[in-house]
């Protein structure tokens, strides 16, 4: 039987601490980057299928309570007549179009605000592409956003003063020539 020396068996045990303590390292690491940190978890789910997220939501109905017209900057053409939804109130802004997996062509969200204000949109919980519409108080289209993207939390400014703000299904603008200096007119229903 042979002995090892006090220096040799000190490196050797030195040795397996630090092989055994790179093997925690290891493990750990892989169970937080795998089991513990939902956030990034969530964002692979997401970014596979966002629709996914939403399949047990049930989807809110569109309500009509009002007729939206696009007018030419003139004011004195109509381009194109649209049923809308109102968002009056702050909850009612904050859901918009959330939770929306469709939208009929000639239909549309309608958002009201007491008064003119630069404004920001996003696309959080929105499953649908948009075009999104700034409004001044004036009633004059001053920006629009076509084909947002879905789910995007990216800000979308108005840039300038907006009192109104209508969303669409994207590519709406482009099909019948809305743009910016264009007006609006809308009538709520009683």
């Amino acid at each position: 039987m042979s002995k090892q020396k006090p220096e040799q068996s000190s490196k050797t045990n030195s040795a397996k601490y630090i092989l055994i303590a790179v093997l925690i390292a290891v493990a750990g690491y892989f169970i937080y980057d795998n089991f513990i940190d939902k956030d990034k978890n969530d964002k692979y789910v997401f970014s596979t299928d966002p629709q996914e997220r939403f399949k047990n939501i049930k989807e809110p109905q569109f309500k009509k309570e009002g007729e939206l017209e696009f007018l030419s900057s003139d004011g004195n053409t109509v381009i194109k007549k649209i049923d809308v939804e109102l968002a009056e109130n702050d909850d009612e802004r904050m859901q918009g179009l959330m939770y929306r997996k469709s939208m009929d062509e000639f239909r549309g969200m309608l958002f009201i605000f007491d008064s003119e204000n630069d404004e920001s949109f996003w696309m959080r919980n929105t499953i649908m592409s948009l075009d999104i519409i700034y409004v001044n108080a004036h009633r004059e289209i001053v920006k629009i956003f076509k084909h947002t993207t879905p789910f995007s939390e990216s800000s979308l400014p108005s840039g300038k003063p907006a009192q109104y703000v209508v969303e669409v299904n994207a590519g709406f603008t482009d099909k019948y020539g809305i743009k910016e200096g264009d007006k609006i007119r809308f009538e709520k229903l009683k």
